[in-house]
């Protein structure tokens, strides 16, 4: 069994199924899968596509949705346990599932650990009692775990095997129609409707300054989760103008000047590619009032800055999240000096991360995991 709950895990969750399917294919694999999952050979009992919401407030509208699928998993692990569950980030849900496994007598692999280090260390214990091993991803990670010996590992960041520009950068325009000396400006508003909701007007409205006043040209590009249809309907702005992209946001992003980027995982692959970005993040105010009092020993909310443990690219939160102050921060970006400095800074991040292969390696320790004819 395995279980993801966001675009992110959908797409590490694909890497190491094909891993463990290529090395064993006999074994059925099934959970909460989104569509690159799907694609790699698990069976979908739900689809992660059904699961929405950011934050404590938006989660209240789908929480028994959520609930409901969360017993029906532990039901399977009761009464039809498999040989192995492996839970990947999605913190909430999968902490509660893991106690569920332990007790059911399940092992438990986890992948991809919640951010502990950014808010409730409290839950460190928890991890540590009920996952049999713990893949984690981040060089500082480990320490956090310490408690665990053995059983904890740093794999390396599975973003290193991803995130590549598919072709170069003037194919990447031809593509799309661009001229061969357009220079782009990339808008990456978020995986979930309710990031769409709350940054994709600031977003769209400082890009339109920004490309009038640089002589960029602004591309949307589309997470896997959304559809374009709901980028309009959820951002409730006009997009005339703006091209949005499908299926190609790491050559749009190798491609770009600079980017406006969602908080989350899109700010370390933007970071991987090398483009210099302004980090914003806002959510529901009753979110964001929680998340001040949860969040303990960050001082920046975007990981690149929080890798470098300093500011090298801009950040704006909440009400800072307008127009006008997109266009400040950015602006700066796409000079020649502070744009080849914050360059610089952002591809000595990859150093840090570990060596490529970490789908590799989890899926050897998950098939370590599991009886001989489990894995046979």
């Amino acid at each position: 069994m395995i279980v993801a709950g966001e675009a992110s895990g959908d797409l590490h969750g694909s890497d190491l199924a094909a891993r463990i399917l290529a090395r064993a294919p006999a074994i059925e694999i099934f959970g909460i899968a989104g569509a690159k999952m799907r694609a790699a050979g698990v069976h979908a009992l739900f689809r992660i596509e059904d699961i929405h919401g950011m934050g404590v407030a938006e989660l209240a509208s789908t929480i028994a949705g959520t609930t409901r699928k969360l017993f029906a998993l532990r039901a399977i692990l009761r009464n039809d346990p498999p040989g192995l569950l492996i839970v990947i980030d999605f913190a909430e849900f999968n902490m509660v599932l893991a106690g569920m496994a332990k007790r059911a007598g399940v092992p438990v692999l986890y992948y991809i650990t919640p951010q502990v280090w950014a808010w409730r260390r409290s839950r460190i214990p928890k991890l540590v009692d009920r996952a049999d091993r713990l893949a984690v991803v981040l060089p500082f990670e480990k320490d956090l775990y310490a408690r665990a010996g053995e059983r904890v590992v740093f794999v390396g960041h599975p973003l290193l095997d991803r995130v590549t520009a598919v072709r170069p950068r003037a194919e990447t325009l031809a593509r799309h129609g661009l001229e061969p000396d357009a220079q782009l400006l990339a808008i990456l508003p978020g995986s979930r409707r309710a990031e769409i909701r709350y940054l994709l007007r600031p977003m769209v409205a400082a890009a339109r300054v920004l490309c009038r006043d640089h002589n960029l040209v602004p591309a949307i590009a589309l997470a896997p989760t959304l559809t374009a249809a709901q980028l309009a309907r959820e951002g409730r702005t006009g997009l005339d103008g703006i091209r949005i992209i499908e299926g190609d946001t790491y050559s749009i992003l190798a491609a770009s000047e600079a980017a406006l980027v969602a908080s989350g995982t899109a700010t370390l692959e933007t970071a991987l590619l090398g483009c210099p970005m302004v980090i914003v993040y806002k959510a529901a105010r009753l979110t964001y009032a929680l998340g001040r009092m949860l969040v303990r020993g960050v001082d920046y909310i975007g990981m690149p800055n929080i890798l470098a443990g300093r500011r090298i690219v801009p950040e704006l939160i909440q009400g800072r999240v307008n127009e006008q102050n997109l266009v400040r921060a950015a602006e700066p970006l796409l000079s020649g000096r502070v744009r080849a400095e914050t360059v610089a800074r952002l591809r000595a991040i990859r150093e840090q991360l570990g060596a490529p292969g970490a789908a590799a390696r989890v899926a050897e320790i998950a098939l370590g995991m599991m009886k001989p004819d489990q894995s046979a």
